[in-house]
């Protein structure tokens, strides 16, 4: 563990975030254990600690949230915010979202995906430049979470930027809960009013209506306001990852033009592309624990009462676990990374997030096989706990 200041990395620090791959490398290689002395938190970079920790939910708990701003806030968090909760309280809220969030529905929602981005991507043929973020990233997983929960297209965008500017940071601050709005929920309220008295074939009206059993042994259905969470949860997660997913791609893929132009001649090869960014880049490069006892790391202790964050993507990278792990491989077979956590916490969303990443592009490349991005342009979203675009401008037909 570093402690002479010869390492330094901090979640707030947006020129770190910028590239924060070279001090995640040093850290895995130096400072396994890391402890930030400024924010009062410890950071594990490599893969076998990560893997060890992330489905290690008794020593490792959730139920103070799952960013270190919430977990240094010690706010409560209301019950049903699935994320932010341990099992078996997890678990029973877990199972139903599983029941309701089946492959079945995800695997319908392709075709309504794929029109939705011939209707975006159409009108910017023959363009010279767009961006990729205001046009395809920031409007596609909105309009599926929106097909998805059942809420008005007219209204989508008004949700999804509530959700980015929830999310947003000022340099070098964290997040700020304590005024505890951040779970308020009323945004989604009046559409589970109306859905009630009119139901429909979507996710909000299934969970209005889905009968389980609690944790204390009772068959009921939801609550409104255990549907509000729901709600937010799904809507919250959707959006902001999946988007990031596909603003990666675009930036990545113009780094490796000869890699672009194979998945542009053979669209077979997308879906191992898909999976190879979500290790490259993983929109969610860090997830947040609560040390509920002292639990040793390479010869030193974390103690109880600590947070404690896994370096997803550092340990992406490692390359005691993906050889070359620093270079974007289209053709790896990555196997288990991590993007998608571990555990009772694997991500419901991932099977609808590698859906959308590879219509997505699919239908990119199907118009536009050939881009650069304009750097100067090229801004990087100020959040802290997810990373990505906020714009990319993509130059066409380079």
């Amino acid at each position: 563990m570093s402690t002479d200041g010869a390492i330094y990395w901090d979640p707030y620090d947006l020129a770190l975030t910028a590239d924060p791959y070279p001090t995640y490398r040093r850290m895995r290689e130096e400072a396994p254990l890391y402890y930030n002395d400024k924010h009062d938190f410890y950071a594990v970079s490599r893969f076998a600690d990560c893997e060890r920790g992330l489905p290690d939910w008794r020593t490792f708990s959730s139920a103070k949230g799952a960013v270190l701003e919430l977990i240094k806030s010690g706010i409560e968090i209301p019950p049903g915010t699935l994320i932010f909760e341990d099992p078996p309280l997890h678990d029973v809220h877990r199972r139903l979202l599983v029941r309701v969030f089946t492959p079945r529905r995800i695997a319908a929602l392709e075709p309504m995906v794929r029109r939705f981005c011939a209707r975006t991507l159409d009108p910017l043929v023959g363009e010279r430049s767009f961006d990729l973020i205001s046009e395809v990233s920031a409007e596609m997983p909105m309009r599926v979470i929106g097909m998805l929960l059942g809420i008005p297209e007219a209204d989508q965008a008004a949700i999804r930027d509530t959700t980015d500017e929830s999310l947003r940071t000022e340099a070098g601050g964290p997040m700020d809960y304590s005024a505890g709005t951040h779970f308020t929920n009323e945004t989604f309220a009046d559409y589970i009013d109306w859905r009630r008295d009119h139901p429909s074939d979507d996710l909000m009206t299934t969970l209005l209506t889905a009968e389980f059993e609690d944790e204390n042994g009772v068959t009921r259905t939801l609550t409104r306001e255990e549907v509000i969470t729901y709600v937010t949860v799904v809507a919250g997660a959707g959006n902001e990852t999946t988007g990031r997913l596909i603003g990666w791609a675009g930036s990545t893929l113009a780094r490796h033009p000869d890699q672009r132009r194979e998945l542009a001649a053979d669209p077979a090869l997308i879906p191992g592309a898909v999976e190879e960014l979500l290790r490259f880049e993983p929109p969610g490069p860090f997830v947040g624990r609560y040390v509920t006892e002292d639990v040793e790391f390479h010869g030193a202790t974390v103690p109880a009462g600590s947070a404690i964050l896994f370096l997803v993507a550092a340990a992406n990278r490692d390359e005691a676990r993906y050889p070359d792990g620093e270079r974007f491989d289209i053709h790896r077979r990555a196997g288990q990374q991590l993007t998608f956590g571990l555990g009772a916490h694997y991500c419901l969303g991932a099977a609808l997030a590698r859906l959308e990443g590879r219509i997505a592009l699919e239908e990119i490349l199907k118009r536009f096989p050939d881009w650069d991005v304009d750097w100067a342009g090229a801004k990087l979203a100020p959040t802290s706990t997810v990373r990505g675009w906020e714009t990319l401008p993509l130059v066409i037909g380079h």
